[in-house]
């Protein structure tokens, strides 16, 4: 895996994989964010729907600052958090007729994770190859 990842370093250029990571966490972020809102409204939450949509999404708001600032740690965080965006779309896709938005949710969050991973692995390369170590 590590020999594959070199290899992409090589053939790319790490300032091109940065910026393709980028686009993904953003992508799959904003997915996400979208799939939590739209099965929260679903939800019958009593008097106040906005309840759940702000429990589910809240932990992943709290990663906005890390997003816009481009920093590599934040996105390490924030991919283990999408872990368990994760485990809850397999979970939510096991309830009868939530198939298809648990399939959406793990999907989205295996995304995010993916993306988060890689960026922090080029943005360090990258920002380590501008102090020139």
């Amino acid at each position: 895996m590590r020999r594959w990842v070199e290899g992409l370093e090589a053939r790319h250029g790490l300032d091109f994989l940065t910026e393709r990571s980028r686009q993904a966490v953003l992508v799959s972020y904003v997915v996400l964010l979208a799939l939590l809102a739209w099965s929260g409204l679903a939800m019958e939450a009593g008097a106040n729907p906005l309840t759940p949509i702000l429990i589910r999404g809240l932990p992943l708001i709290l990663f906005l600052p890390s997003i816009v600032a481009k920093r590599p740690r934040g996105h390490v965080w924030l991919a283990f958090v999408s872990l368990l965006y994760f485990v809850q779309g397999v979970m939510v896709a096991t309830l009868p007729g939530q198939g298809l938005l648990g399939i959406a949710e793990a999907l989205a969050a295996l995304g995010l994770f993916t993306g988060c991973m890689f960026y922090a692995r080029f943005r360090s390369r990258q920002m380590k190859a501008q102090r020139g170590e």
